[in-house]
């Protein structure tokens, strides 16, 4: 299909100074510490791929209250999570909506709002350790529990809508005593041994220490990372999937929206140009193509 073109869109804000000398302060600390220190080292890395960034929090708390949607409070795992509820899933045909790292619930406030003016109940919620909700590390696995357990609360929805790692999340999610009867994928991660190669790169952790992190991470989580790939999991869902993904995505790049496409049967994908990996959640044109695929009319 043709790409959909991308509005002309604002310059990209600049970094402040101090961001920049933060991180060649972190950066060079991590060069160092990978030689001298590697256990301790890899430990800090380990905690600092887990923190959301403190925009997620910030963020919900600036935000207003949205006219007809309530907030609810659930449990899962010892954490509360913050729930934000237009309608009645017990009653209307909803829809769960997944946020992505460092993001929040109420980032899916304009599909919420156009959801619920076509009568369907909508769910969002933050996950842990981000926006309203408890908890102080996150990762994949909290990711995916987090959309079970919130699913088996409001039941089985009518659609799933996830971005980036929450698209991942709603791929390991699905069918594990909750289910959907569609999908929207926007941008969705699909390699976490990719992600924390970005990462490690990123912040200068000697590529050697990966397994390390890999089995830091495990440890906390107790679900080894070769387990979160989506190439166990795609070939194993049966719902129909419509998946958006930017040629320019720099967070997570196009070939993993195209490896979903290849492993998930049935799956189309739409590509983008320009949008990047944010902007694509909110454009108009991706928004357009996803409601006919939700409510059955294309």
């Amino acid at each position: 299909m043709t790409p959909i073109p991308s509005p002309k869109t604002k310059p990209a804000p600049r970094f402040r100074l101090r961001d920049i000398a933060t991180l060649l302060g972190l950066r060079a600390a991590y060069r160092i510490g990978s030689v001298v220190a590697p256990e301790r080292t890899v430990a800090h890395a380990a905690r600092l791929f887990q923190t959301p960034l403190p925009s997620s929090r910030a963020r919900a708390a600036a935000a207003p209250d949205v006219p007809d949607m309530r907030r609810e409070t659930i449990a899962v795992n010892g954490e509360s999570i913050a729930t934000y509820v237009w309608g009645d899933p017990a009653t209307q045909p909803y829809a769960l909506l997944v946020h992505g790292w460092s993001s929040f619930g109420l980032r899916f406030e304009k599909w919420a709002a156009l959801l619920s003016a076509m009568g369907w109940a909508v769910v969002a919620f933050d996950q842990p350790a981000h926006g309203h909700s408890g908890g102080s590390l996150c990762t994949l696995p909290d990711f995916a529990r987090t959309v079970r357990e919130v699913g088996r609360h409001y039941g089985d929805a009518a659609a799933v809508i996830g971005h980036s790692l929450g698209g991942a999340a709603v791929t390991l999610a699905l069918d594990d005593g909750w289910t959907a009867e569609k999908v929207v994928l926007i941008a969705p991660a699909a390699d976490p041994q990719a992600a924390t190669r970005r990462f490690s790169r990123f912040v200068r952790l000697a590529e050697r220490l990966r397994p390390a992190l890999h089995k830091a991470l495990s440890d906390r989580t107790q679900v080894p990372i070769e387990a979160l790939h989506i190439e166990r999991h795609a070939p194993h869902r049966r719902q129909k999937v419509l998946i958006f993904h930017d040629a320019k995505d720099r967070d997570v790049p196009v070939a993993e929206g195209e490896l979903y496409a290849k492993l998930w049967p049935g799956a189309r994908l739409i590509r983008t140009d320009g949008l990047g990996h944010r902007k694509i959640v909110d454009d108009v044109d991706v928004v357009n193509v996803a409601m006919p695929f939700l409510f059955g009319t294309a």
